[in-house]
């Protein structure tokens, strides 16, 4: 395709019926795919107790899907240089919704682990490839504003998730409680079908593993986009682990919250919502090396408030970290496509795999620290994350292009 063929094929642009419809098929994705991913976070205690496990075991139904997740991005954002964006991104759903329903059937703790491995796996052909079509079929000056909406989507999928999930088990277990989220799954995923555009503006490349790990390589050598991935490792990896053990922690003395008061603690994610929305257009006043690092000064300080034992403090300090997490997240997510100029999807499945390696390896490690040394330590190390995140932000200040 030619260059001027290719400035004559119009993008997405914010205020038309194409950009709504665009926007809200994006968003059903990202709700499917959090919503699915997250469901058993507030569940925890009730699986650690059913299947007889830790509670840094009991992670694991999260932290091995996570950990696929990250692994399958690498290939899916390759292979989605070839075959496609929207076909992928369909397939996955559907495949998703389906493991989503078999897992709630299992009764086995190492059948449901598998089950939970391949939804990752799943799932792994849509969060780079969204982000992908973002950057492409979007005019540049909608794409922060749609970057924040997908992002928002994904709170929303997060909270409603982890909010249902919670008031299902108490009403009928466990198992109520993931089948009813994939049922949730399949509405977003039709809706998803029906109104994504197909896109435009994406080029096929011949298949070749020498070019894709020559993509792969110039994107790690990107001194930018090498900030980024470790930035979102750091993110992910405190989010996942503080969100994992509260559960843990307010179900004990003096707090005794039930399943369902525990899930409504999520509400908390409207914010995150809220601030993916606005933080393009923090960008567009700031520059995103200051939205970040107020980001993640938000984020230490709702990390701190979560020491004070008494609940209202606690909830606010939840509330901060993750207004302070979306906003961060919705930031470097529109950084990476501008840093990455070609092979999109291959930059953004490298951030997503560091994104998710974080909630595997912090959220897993974190549930070793919380069992043995307790919630002040968890709280300390989740700071010293944001310490170093801080840091990297200030060293490379990165900024928008």
């Amino acid at each position: 395709m030619s260059a001027c063929v290719e400035q004559d094929i119009p993008f997405i642009v914010r205020g038309t019926a194409e950009y709504r419809r665009a926007t809200f098929a994006l968003f059903c994705a990202g709700f499917a795919t959090f919503a699915l991913l997250y469901s058993v976070q507030p569940i925890l205690p009730e699986l650690a107790e059913y299947f007889a496990v830790s509670s840094a075991s009991s992670s694991l139904a999260l932290s091995v899907t996570t950990f696929s997740l990250a692994c399958g991005l690498l290939i899916a954002g390759a292979l989605s240089e070839s075959w496609g964006r929207k076909p992928m991104m369909v397939v996955a759903l559907v495949l998703a919704c389906s493991l989503g329903v078999a897992s709630a059937l299992t009764t086995n703790w190492h059948w449901l682990l598998l089950l939970r491995t391949l939804l990752g796996l799943a799932l792994s052909g849509l969060p780079a490839l969204a982000m992908a079509y973002v950057g492409e079929e979007f005019d540049p000056r909608s794409l922060p504003v749609a970057m924040g909406l997908y992002i928002g989507g994904t709170a929303l999928g997060g909270l409603l998730g982890r909010l249902l999930a919670g008031g299902l088990s108490d009403l009928g277990g466990w198992p109520l409680a993931l089948g009813g989220i994939a049922a949730l799954g399949l509405l977003a995923c039709v809706l998803f079908i029906w109104l994504l555009p197909k896109s435009r503006h994406f080029v096929a490349q011949p298949l070749s593993l020498s070019g894709l790990l020559a993509n792969f390589t110039r994107h790690l050598r990107n001194p930018e986009l090498r900030a980024l991935f470790l930035l979102s490792f750091l993110l992910m990896g405190s989010f996942v682990a503080l969100f994992n053990y509260i559960g843990f922690y307010l179900t004990a003395a003096p707090f005794h919250l039930s399943s369902t008061l525990i899930g409504f603690l999520f509400v908390v994610y409207l914010f995150g919502i809220l601030s993916s929305n606005w933080s393009g257009r923090w960008v567009a006043h700031f520059g995103a090396a200051k939205v970040l690092m107020g980001s993640l000064l938000t984020m230490l300080i709702g990390a701190w408030l979560c020491l004070v034992v008494w609940l209202p403090a606690i909830v606010i300090g939840l509330a901060l970290f993750t207004i302070g997490f979306f906003a961060a997240h919705a930031v470097a997510s529109g950084l990476v496509g501008q840093k990455a100029g070609s092979a999109r999807a291959q930059a953004s499945a490298l951030y997503l795999c560091a994104y998710y390696l974080g909630s595997s390896v912090v959220g897993y490690t974190g549930g070793w620290i919380w069992q043995h040394f307790g919630w002040q330590l968890l709280i300390f190390c989740l700071s010293a994350c944001m310490l170093v995140a801080m840091y990297i932000v200030r060293r490379v200040a990165v900024e928008a292009a």
